[in-house]
């Protein structure tokens, strides 16, 4: 994989919107691409199939595509027409990245975290990939880049089978979602442990009362029984 010389400056959040609705538009409705303003907006605004839903003002995004432009990674085109005025996105030249990775950072950057399953779910309209071991070894291509970690992989949740990655396009992921990862891995560790000196305190009551029972000649009486007045 091609990498960029030096690290690149952290994108901020809409950046990394406009960045993403343009990937998936570029492939997705290959006609209407490069996306004028009205289009990106549609793209950057829809309720669905991003994470969060947001509300960008024409004027934020005309701001942020200046931005990103005066970094190459947004380029502007009159398109065929040579009337209204258009862009494409230049994120894989920028970065160094091949289309499967830019791929992956496209999905984190419009739906959060998500599971190996669910990046390979949500890109097969981009690029297919061929099966989760796939997924998972690009992303630990870009989690083990030189000039930086483009994605990390978060603990994981509670009841979840998979892990969680997220982008790092943005900086590193807000310490508060590590950290309830982590307390609620702690609170059920311990709920587990508090089970098991139950069970075993259950465990000890009932050779106590047995025992008792022998003792005397009378049957033996279940705890609950036992508790009975």
């Amino acid at each position: 994989m091609a990498q960029a010389s030096e690290p690149l400056q952290d994108l901020k959040f809409l950046e990394a919107r406009i960045l993403g609705v343009l990937i998936e538009k570029e492939k997705t409705t290959p006609d209407a691409y490069p996306l004028t303003l009205n289009s990106l907006s549609a793209g950057c605004n829809q309720k669905t199939a991003r994470d969060p839903v947001i509300s960008a003002s024409d004027s934020e995004l005309q701001a942020t595509l200046e931005e990103l432009r005066s970094r190459l990674l947004v380029l502007e085109t009159y398109g065929a027409s040579g009337r209204v005025l258009r862009y494409a996105q230049n994120f894989a030249k920028v970065y160094g990245l091949p289309t499967a990775g830019v791929t992956l950072l496209a999905m984190l950057m419009l739906r959060g975290a998500q599971t190996v399953s669910e990046l390979r779910a949500n890109s097969e309209r981009l690029y297919r990939f061929d099966d989760a071991s796939s997924v998972e070894a690009y992303l630990e291509e870009l989690a083990a880049r030189s000039s930086g970690a483009l994605v990390c992989r978060l603990p994981k949740q509670p009841g979840s089978r998979e892990h969680r990655w997220v982008h790092l396009l943005c900086g590193a992921p807000a310490q508060s979602g590590a950290a309830e990862a982590t307390a609620a891995e702690k609170t059920t560790t311990e709920l587990e442990e508090r089970v098991a000196r139950l069970e075993s305190e259950i465990a000890e009551l009932r050779a106590a009362i047995q025992a008792l029972g022998g003792a005397t000649g009378a049957a033996p009486a279940s705890p609950a029984t036992a508790a009975e007045p």
